[in-house]
């Protein structure tokens, strides 16, 4: 527990970011959980949640919530997927 003035404020500050930052996070997930279940079932679909996944992970980088190239990681391995989903889609 925080004994002085200063620690109480840094202590309340920590509880606002961690908050606003576990809400970008949260948001990420989602958007990169949807568009793998999308590409699962319905690959015609998964080009506008592409971009928006990436625009999320872009936004979350540009927030520092997450780093540069975990984001670009990320980007690449749902783009891969997605890549991956239309080639199936073409085949059937």
């Amino acid at each position: 527990m925080a004994n002085t003035k200063q620690a109480k404020k840094r202590a309340a500050q920590s509880d606002r970011r961690r908050a606003r930052n576990r809400s970008v996070v949260t948001k990420v997930r989602n958007v990169v959980k949807n568009l793998r279940k999308t590409a699962e079932a319905e690959a015609a679909k998964v080009g506008d949640l592409l971009s928006n996944a990436v625009s999320e992970l872009d936004v979350a980088v540009r927030k520092g919530v997450l780093h540069k190239k975990t984001a670009s990681r990320l980007k690449s391995r749902i783009s891969r997927t997605v890549n991956k989903a239309k080639k199936a889609a073409a085949k059937k």
